[in-house]
């Protein structure tokens, strides 16, 4: 290093250093003592497979190793393929351009610094890590006389063994972070390391909690979540949000919104520009929301009956006395949409038609085919899991949130382990990313009910193959019309799933598909003027060639779902201001039971 590279090196501040130093050395000290703590109360250090991984690769290196002939095969393609590496790096290296023998994934940003592309050596590592990754997935993938659910695990978590040996996962193999370890003299990886010792204290010391966003730079009513609203009614297990009107009138029927409680409602009213639930105000709706408690063990008896009686049942009743109608559209999010589809045939087998048309957003009541949450569910697994519930009475929060960003684990676990802990950097203010680290509990009954009766053997799809609060339910008699939304790169709900849900339904349903996933293709607002829809009033085939016949439409569903609810909201009347009517206004929204937060998020 030069003498004029080392004056341009900034100068690290000796108190705040001192400072760090000593920040590191009492958290170090408090998860050590911690760590005493637990093993003091008897806890053992178990290793066990609960989650069937080990079992479900023996028996894949079991069938690799009983035909040498195929693995024999692979081995050589590996090596063609990386001989063709090394001598397209050496053609690079005297300036020659090459096609790469690998090509990177689409939307893949772990390898977007310059450097990738431009330095001969981290290049090569890119490429050589690129074909590794192909072929030990294609080889794992492509084993005979595994079941269908042993194959999934297997390509499921050779993914996740793949995505972390990414060299841009390690101090030494990724050419952002060395820059900056030589630019800062290292203070990166001292902030790095102050910023993971936060989060395993974060965590109790007990497990990893990655710091995705800036969680001080967000108050709830304060900055997200502000639509204006009262809550107007509250129970055990909701509170009832009537948010103030925009328009001078509104539509007579009223809307009623089912949030999942997997996660919090105000995904639907995150910022004033993006949320869902002042456009559908702006659009002359009075609108309602539910706002699920985030129950823990004093809730644990709570099953999925009370979900409907105390939940979506008990708020239809309280909007019926805040506006006086007897009907309303009702929109089931998620979680939110499978509920309302139960509400459906309970109400139907009662020969109750207060809810007047239902909207599905990226909600299954089909659950033969899950997607990749299926690794997580099989009878040892929610054995497994029933177990740890019965101890606590509830799921932890931050398991089902693991497991969701398992699915996306380079965006949502290893692109935040490279930012934080070896760039050092604080994570960035995001309100999407704040609601995604907000997590609920689930009450261990209903949770138990939910997994066995609708992933694992799909008795929702079945009439009468469950029974709610005494009620035999089958979703084929609903009779209101139903509007689906679903989006087409969806890892939980995936569309397949969605679109046979939608074909159970004997009425007239609209089947809409998204662009972008679960989250971001939902909160797509028209003034974004981002991705696309497609249309197709044709349901009597599959899901293939439903896409195949479909119309393409730029921009967000949102305009389209509001066409199809005008039609089915009736006259406009004078706007409805909440705690008006019969029921009073109890707080302002968004209410105490959204801000009720698990320890050490």
């Amino acid at each position: 290093m030069t003498a004029t590279q080392q004056t341009e090196r900034p100068q690290a501040d000796p108190a705040e250093l001192a400072k760090l130093y000593a920040d590191i050395a009492l958290k170090s000290g408090q998860l050590i003592t911690r760590f005493l703590e637990r093993r003091a109360n008897g806890a053992p250090l178990t290793v066990n497979d609960e989650l069937g991984i080990a079992r479900a690769f023996f028996e894949a290196w079991s069938g690799m190793l009983a035909d040498p002939f195929r693995l024999a095969e692979a081995q050589m393609k590996f090596w063609q393929d990386y001989m063709a590496v090394w001598q397209n790096s050496m053609l690079k290296l005297v300036g020659q351009e090459v096609k790469p023998v690998v090509e990177l994934p689409k939307g893949d940003r772990r390898f977007r610094h310059e450097d990738w592309e431009k330095n001969f050596l981290f290049d090569y590592i890119k490429q050589s890590y690129l074909v590794a990754a192909k072929h030990l997935h294609q080889t794992l993938g492509n084993i005979e006389g595994l079941d269908d659910k042993t194959a999934k695990k297997v390509d499921f978590y050779t993914r996740q063994y793949i995505d972390a040996l990414s060299p841009s996962n390690f101090l030494f193999t990724n050419p952002e972070v060395l820059r900056e370890t030589v630019t800062s003299g290292g203070q990166n990886l001292v902030r790095g390391l102050n910023n993971l010792l936060e989060d395993l204290t974060r965590g109790n010391g007990g497990e990893l909690r990655v710091k995705m966003t800036d969680t001080e730079a967000f108050r709830l009513g304060g900055n997200i979540a502000v639509t204006r609203g009262k809550v107007v009614f509250q129970n055990e297990l909701l509170q009832l949000i009537q948010y103030q009107p925009l328009t001078e009138q509104v539509y007579a029927r009223p809307l009623l919104i089912i949030p999942p409680w997997i996660n919090k409602y105000y995904i639907l009213d995150l910022r004033e520009n993006n949320s869902f639930i002042r456009w559908a105000l702006e659009q002359g709706h009075t609108v309602f929301v539910i706002s699920w408690v985030n129950p823990d063990e004093r809730l644990a008896h709570k099953g999925f009956d009370d979900y409907l009686t105390e939940g979506a049942l008990a708020a239809l009743d309280a909007v019926e006395r805040a506006t006086g109608e007897p009907t309303a559209n009702v929109i089931g999010y998620c979680l939110g949409g499978t509920l309302l589809a139960c509400a459906l045939g309970y109400l139907a087998a009662n020969k109750d038609k207060r809810i007047h048309s239902a909207a599905f957003f990226v909600a299954m009541i089909d659950f033969s085919e899950p997607g990749e949450l299926e690794v997580f569910i099989d009878e040892e697994q929610i054995a497994a899991l029933e177990e740890r519930m019965k101890k606590r009475g509830y799921l932890e929060g931050s398991e089902m949130a693991t497991s969701f960003n398992m699915l996306r684990a380079n965006d949502l676990i290893w692109s935040f382990v490279v930012s934080n802990y070896l760039l050092g950097k604080d994570p960035f203010p995001f309100d999407l990313l704040y609601w995604n680290s907000d997590s609920t509990r689930m009450p261990a009954s209903m949770h138990s009910f939910y997994l066995r009766n609708m992933y694992l053997k799909n008795l929702l799809s079945k009439p009468g193959g469950i029974t709610l609060a005494g009620v035999p339910i089958d979703v084929g008699r609903a009779s209101a019309p139903a509007y689906f939304i679903s989006t087409i790169e969806d890892h939980i709900a995936p569309w397949n799933s969605t679109y046979r849900g939608a074909k159970l339904l004997k009425s007239p349903v609209r089947f809409v598909l998204g662009g972008s996933g679960h989250i971001a293709g939902i909160i797509n607002p028209p003034a974004a003027n981002k991705y696309c829809y497609w249309t197709n009033e044709d349901l009597s085939d599959g899901p293939d060639a439903w896409l195949k016949h479909a119309t393409r439409h730029p921009g967000s569903w949102w305009t389209d779902w509001g066409k199809w609810i005008a039609r089915r909201s009736g006259e406009k009347v004078p706007a409805r201001e909440p705690g008006k009517g019969k029921l009073k206004a109890l707080e302002d929204a968004p209410g105490s039971y959204v801000k009720m937060r698990v320890d050490n998020q």
